[in-house]
């Protein structure tokens, strides 16, 4: 069986069903965002913040070059942009099996707008950067941001990956049981 390179949207459980299997099979585990904070000192966030996204894409790359030159198997959750990084695709390719884990849309954007603080002055912080930029007024706008993003995304993923698993409302184990099930039929 090859690596497992976890892929999708941000908030579909890429991190979460990542440390199962690693606990599962007994192996490595590794988060590509975690990676380049260890690399880099600096959040994903705050390299594209503060440095532009091509300085964030050659960090995320750099990760991923990092994990593919690592032996034995493995388990990698990606961060939720790896579908617009081709160089950090590639890198992963060569190693792993790519598994779209594909969430619910009311699912994800719900989970992101649970991490969105509302100001006293009525703005709002903690948006992922694509639809910070969008400058939301209301928690209506960020879904429809997060829609359109959503939409774009999930075709990216799905011509990427070598297999797809529909995230249910399941507990995590049984989400995990049917990862496992998926990754072990290839």
């Amino acid at each position: 069986m090859k690596n497992v390179i976890l892929m999708g949207i941000k908030h579909c459980g890429k991190t979460t069903q990542g440390r199962l299997l690693s606990a599962h099979y007994g192996c490595d585990f590794f988060d590509t965002d975690d990676l380049v904070v260890e690399m880099t000192g600096m959040t994903p966030r705050e390299i594209y913040s503060d440095f532009g996204k091509e300085a964030f894409l050659k960090a995320e790359s750099d990760a991923c070059n990092v994990i593919a030159g690592r032996q034995g198997f493995f388990v990698v959750s990606t961060g939720g942009g790896i579908c617009m990084n081709d160089k950090a695709v590639g890198y992963l390719r060569g190693v792993g099996t790519f598994v779209f884990l594909d969430s619910d849309e009311t699912v994800a954007c719900d989970r992101i707008i649970k991490e969105i603080k509302i100001l006293p002055d009525g703005k709002m912080e903690g948006m992922p950067a694509y639809i910070a930029r969008e400058n939301p007024s209301t928690i209506d706008e960020v879904r429809r941001s997060f829609h359109s993003f959503y939409e774009e995304r999930q075709a990216i993923y799905s011509s990427i990956c070598d297999v797809t698993v529909k995230m249910l409302p399941l507990s995590k184990m049984e989400n995990m049981a049917r990862i496992i099930e998926r990754i072990e039929s290839l």
